[in-house]
């Protein structure tokens, strides 16, 4: 009889375990929401087959790099991209006198009315460092590596530096809760390009370095906001080895799979940057999960695609789009017509 009891509760544990087991295709949040679990079950629906064609747009002009994607093309890109970071006014004259608050609500109207037409939408954070005043923005706080010492003291609790970091990172936790009431899902990608040399949180490999910060604001947005709408994209730059312009390879930067949904890489340049490694690596580093092309200056061509079939998305920079030396309206054209691109009229009949 003990005998039998012991087999029944090992059964009973068995059984349980089988019902907790988390699927690579799961979201890494196992409270996310059932709008996050539908948007990263269509993508993985659809690896391999389909490609999403999205478009950046800049915080001043929220539609129009897409609208002139309709434009060119005939047709409307199904992703929807825009940056949450906030630094609209800062050290750029022309718009002192524009009401912050006014533009960061008009992105968040959008995003929700780009989710309710039927588009995904992502949004990445251009944060300044933790101990600037937001309005320095890009050039003036973005951009530039900060010391070890600041370095430490941003990763460590109790310091005035990581205080600083987290009442930047709860500010926008109350924007983005708008869009988890309005049960729109949020495609996250902050803290992009982190293997290279150019913004603050950049080229700080190891567990003590990058990773520790995406974790700090994973535990953050998950644990202490229960911001379950997101969908947490770990974006790292295509590997290169220009001097003084590196970016180093993605696995020294990445902070586990318990932590990322999806990779995705930047790829700027035309045909020759599109290497088969950006690709294949990643590949590889994301054992089974899947794989974007998180921003880019030219889209990909169909034939990229034939030797590169595995990216999810594409996301064109804003502004990027109608520029010629980027993108030719014949290559716009072309890549918006093939059949495995995916754009937003034709969403309703992959979900």
């Amino acid at each position: 009889m003990r005998n039998l009891n012991r087999a029944a509760a090992i059964l009973v544990i068995g059984l349980l375990y089988s019902c907790t087991t988390v699927s690579i295709t799961d979201p890494v949040n196992p409270d996310a929401s059932p709008e996050a679990r539908e948007l990263l079950s269509f993508l993985y629906s659809i690896r391999g087959e389909h490609i999403v064609s999205g478009q950046h747009n800049y915080r001043r002009g929220i539609l129009q790099s897409t609208d002139s994607i309709e434009a060119i093309t005939g047709k409307v890109p199904a992703l929807w991209g825009v940056d949450i970071a906030a630094i609209d006014s800062g050290k750029d004259v022309r718009y002192w006198d524009v009401d912050r608050s006014l533009l960061n609500k008009a992105k968040l109207d959008e995003a929700i009315r780009q989710y309710r037409k039927g588009a995904i939408v992502t949004m990445m954070y251009h944060q300044v460092k933790p101990f600037d005043h937001d309005s320095l923005g890009f050039s003036g706080s973005v951009k530039g590596m900060v010391s070890d010492e600041e370095w430490e003291q941003i990763i460590t609790p109790g310091t005035k530096y990581h205080t600083m970091l987290l009442e930047k990172i709860d500010i926008r936790a109350e924007w983005l809760k708008i869009l988890k009431e309005a049960g729109v899902p949020v495609l996250w990608r902050p803290y992009h390009e982190m293997n290279g040399m150019w913004f603050w949180w950049g080229n700080r490999p190891g567990e003590n370095g990058y990773q520790k910060l995406w974790k700090i604001m994973y535990d953050r947005y998950v644990n202490y906001h229960k911001l379950n709408n997101l969908i947490w994209v770990w974006n790292p730059n295509a590997p290169r080895d220009k001097k003084g312009n590196e970016a180093y390879d993605y696995h020294l930067f990445y902070p586990g799979a318990e932590y990322v949904d999806i990779l995705a890489a930047d790829i700027y340049g035309k045909e020759k940057e599109y290497k088969q490694s950006h690709h294949d690596d990643l590949l590889k580093l994301a054992d089974g999960k899947i794989i974007a092309i998180g921003e880019c200056g030219m889209a990909p061509t169909p034939e990229i695609l034939d030797r590169q079939p595995e990216w999810t998305w594409f996301m064109i920079w804003a502004g990027l789009n109608y520029s010629p030396k980027w993108n030719t309206y014949e290559h716009l054209c072309e890549i918006y017509s093939d059949e495995r691109v995916l754009t937003l009229d034709e969403m309703k009949d992959f979900k």
